[in-house]
């Protein structure tokens, strides 16, 4: 039975959709249990009676606005750190959490701890693209500096990851820069291209800019936090402007507007699902010794029920476990 403890209380819309998300997996999935931790009361508003889900009570919680080492450290009974600590002692296996990303960060740098060998664990999701196939990105913003050193690590994350998480055999890695060109970019970009052009394990496939991200010209891109951060609020705006351009098209553009949306019913629903991220799960804070997943803060049921999907596909092929094996060969080698 593979075990996720959930902060209820993190996020815009908890614990409502968080605990409707859990509903939704304890009907779809028979082997996993779920730790609820905050608000008992709160919480039976909204859950499904189950012998699969716990509710751990505490009043204290993690705000948005809460600075997030201080909070780890002072908020010990918070729903955030009751959850990640019961990773750590051994009584779940995976954490879930809508909530403050820089605490959910810190509390799995600090509670749950890093791998041996990974230097800088990495913030990874899986992004849509135009054939819905999709692709992973790393660092999403947990580190805002990084090194070439950390960049190719990230790409041999990413790898494994694609390969172990989502099933593709040999993923592509590309290197986000500011042209395809092998001259391109600044002395930390061309110091990562040497690193990663130089490593036969992994199948890299050179330089690739953002306007091109969508159209799945990679399976994992790497790039530093800062960067990986900015592109991806750009792309989730970017999505989220053109559905509302669209549909304020379509009401303001009269009946010939509204007849074409009809007809087009079918075609914009594709387009809609192509554009949308709900549905690929959270942002996997990667390199620690358990599963830290970050879902979105504005994460309704549905996306919930995916991150917690997501993290059972984890558990299911002992992703970790075998970041860990594989990690622990490579220190045994530079021993």
């Amino acid at each position: 039975m593979k075990k996720i403890a959930i902060d209820a209380m993190g996020g815009d819309k908890a614990p409502k959709a968080i605990v409707e998300g859990v509903n939704k997996a304890i009907q779809a999935f028979s082997d996993i249990e779920i730790q609820l931790y905050g608000d008992q009361e709160k919480i039976k508003n909204y859950l499904t009676p189950s012998e699969r889900v716990t509710i751990i009570h505490t009043d204290e919680k993690i705000n948005s606005d809460d600075e997030p080492a201080k909070a780890i450290r002072r908020k010990k009974n918070a729903s955030m750190v009751l959850a990640a600590r019961a990773v750590k002692e051994g009584e779940a296996d995976a954490v879930l959490s809508a909530g403050n990303t820089g605490a959910l960060l810190a509390a799995g740098l600090f509670v749950v701890g890093r791998i041996k060998g990974v230097d800088r664990p990495g913030l990874l999701s899986t992004l849509p693209t135009i054939d819905k196939v999709g692709f992973d990105m790393l660092d999403l913003g947990a580190n805002a500096e990084n090194t070439a050193a950390h960049l190719h690590q990230y790409a041999v994350l990413g790898s494994f990851y694609a390969k172990n998480v989502r099933g593709i055999a040999n993923p592509r890695v590309g290197l986000l820069n500011n042209g395809t060109e092998t001259t391109k970019g600044d002395p930390i970009r061309k110091e990562t291209y040497a690193l990663l052009d130089a490593d036969s394990s992994l199948n890299f496939v050179g330089n690739i800019e953002a306007r091109d991200l969508m159209n799945g010209v990679a399976d994992v891109v790497v790039t530093d936090g800062f960067t990986g951060n900015a592109v991806l609020k750009s792309i989730e705006g970017t999505a989220l402007s053109i559905m509302k351009q669209l549909k304020t098209s379509i009401k303001g553009g009269g009946f010939k507007a509204k007849m074409g949306a009809l007809l087009m019913k079918s075609s914009l629903k594709d387009m809609k699902h192509s554009l949308d991220y709900s549905d690929a799960g959270g942002a996997v804070l990667f390199g620690l010794k358990a599963p830290v997943v970050k879902s979105h803060g504005s994460s309704g049921e549905t996306s919930i029920f995916y991150t917690i999907k997501q993290i059972r596909s984890m558990l299911e092929t002992d992703v970790v476990g075998q970041l860990i094996e594989e990690f622990s060969k490579e220190n045994s080698n530079n021993d």
